[in-house]
């Protein structure tokens, strides 16, 4: 990104100024001047048209790992007042609707498992179904996919998937509100219905790493991790549906906006105001797509315990957090002073509360909300927790993102030849396509440990944990 004519705030906030007679709001991006160098100026541009959109509250934002998108980009946070004509936007939510990452601790160490892993890593191989169309055990009539579109983890954990303890720590408790099935099409909910219980392809994963780092002892201590711990992150999301809702209501908010008059700065911005029919209509598949891939992590944290209670019959795995990416979520934000009502895109964001929300579970209320920044392929994470007075309506960085498109990082490297060095590194890689491994590369990415320090210098989130890969299972 040409950052020359972008003005720092301070060492890690920047904004571009308006030009003369230029009709749009603030424009934010938080990074440290390498990070903003080192995006595609796609991103400033894409920002700049969310931030003319209607009824935008504040600015529009970027995150630390903000990368180009489709509409949004990746990394794009943006509220909405639906009662002064604030929009919704699939281009703001994402094809991969609520897309995110369970984590799991466990009472187990690495010393003590090391010599097992090669069996376990085979062994969740064979059990969680991972790659492209690639489906479960689990095939739902049409009947039985409505209750998972309305009940979410909840209806889950009533079909034995996990225990009720595992709703306290994913957001919303597991289940969102206002889920209308009737909403999402025939063919949505065909291509979801053998999905159930998979992980997909693309840069979800399900990783066994080992906390390797603690940077907040207290923090720690509350989230119960300690250094040598094994914990294990599954990253997915609503699958087919998810991103079958995307195309179906991209082409209806298009017909939306121009039936209303909306001038779109960008036709992948395609919106319609909140309170408008198709709004509401969007926002009724969207919330059904978000209890799919709540229900989804559900189901693959209960396949994980039940392959790691075969390696290891003393293993107990805890529902540490689950949070979300590719949302929009009604919260309430403080605005001049004032608690206001919004809509909050996360477009690759993570919802970040401080301390004291009272929508936090009871054990994470003094220190605010666990938050998980994902690497890429063989590098490692970082868990977070949400500071109080965070300025990006509660909102941080999400992962690595990337630094080259897939295309690019075929050209440069090799499945094969990665998965093998990874070895030489300690890292057990299971996967169905070499291509995809190539595809998510760590080259193809941020340095993760650079957008981590980032993201805390901004204020957004303070670092917890280093978490090192040991294991990864990939589509």
């Amino acid at each position: 990104m040409n950052i020359q004519p972008l003005q720092a705030l301070h060492s890690y906030l920047w904004t571009l100024p308006k030009s003369k007679n230029e009709a749009r709001a603030e424009i934010l991006l938080y990074g440290s001047q390498p990070l903003l160098a080192s995006m595609d100026d796609k991103v400033l541009e894409q920002i700049a048209n969310v931030a003319a959109l209607p009824g935008l509250v504040g600015a529009a934002m970027t995150m630390p790992d903000a990368h180009w998108g489709y509409g949004f980009p990746i990394g794009g946070v943006a509220a909405f007042d639906a009662e002064k004509g604030g929009i919704i936007s699939a281009g703001g939510v994402g094809f991969d609707i609520s897309c995110g990452i369970r984590c799991l601790r466990s009472n187990l160490k690495l010393a003590d498992a090391a010599p097992l892993l090669q069996r376990l890593a085979d062994r969740l191989f064979a059990t969680i179904p991972a790659g492209v169309g690639e489906e479960g055990s689990i095939h739902l009539n049409p009947q039985q996919l409505d209750q998972v579109l309305t009940g979410g983890a909840q209806w889950a954990v009533k079909q034995g998937y996990g225990n009720p303890a595992d709703l306290e720590f994913i957001e919303e408790n597991g289940r969102v509100g206002g889920a209308v099935p009737d909403n999402v099409s025939e063919f949505a909910k065909k291509r979801q219905r053998g999905e159930m219980g998979t992980l997909g392809s693309g840069n979800h994963y399900l990783e066994v790493q080992v906390v390797e780092k603690i940077y907040d002892q207290p923090i720690a201590q509350t989230f119960g991790l300690q250094e040598g711990q094994l914990v294990i992150s599954i990253h997915c999301g609503s699958r087919g549906l998810g991103h079958q809702i995307g195309t179906d209501y991209l082409i209806m908010l298009a017909k939306a906006a121009n039936r209303l008059g909306i001038r779109l700065p960008d036709r992948e911005l395609a919106c319609a105001p909140i309170k408008s029919p198709e709004g509401q209509r969007y926002l009724g598949a969207m919330n059904a797509a978000i209890n799919c891939a709540l229900a989804n992590r559900q189901i693959l944290t209960h396949l994980t315990r039940e392959t790691f209670n075969e390696i290891f019959p003393q293993a107990a795995l805890e529902t540490l957090f689950d949070v979300s990416h590719n949302t929009c979520k009604e919260e309430t934000h403080e605005v001049d002073g004032k608690p206001r009502g919004l809509h909050v895109h996360r477009k690759g964001a993570t919802r970040a509360f401080g301390p004291g929300h009272p929508r936090l579970p009871q054990r994470y209320r003094d220190s605010g909300q666990p938050v998980i920044i994902g690497g890429s392929m063989g590098t490692g994470s970082y868990i977070l927790a949400g500071t109080r007075g965070n300025p990006a309506f509660a909102s941080c960085s999400h992962g690595a993102g990337r630094a080259m498109s897939r295309n690019q990082a075929l050209k440069q490297w090799q499945g094969k030849t990665l998965i093998q060095d990874l070895l030489q590194q300690g890292i057990l890689i299971r996967t169905r396509s070499m291509r995809g491994a190539a595809e998510e590369t760590p080259g193809a990415y941020k340095d993760v440990d650079i957008v981590a320090e980032v993201t805390e210098q901004a204020g957004l989130a303070r670092r917890v944990a280093f978490l090192r890969p040991k294991v990864c299972i990939k589509g």
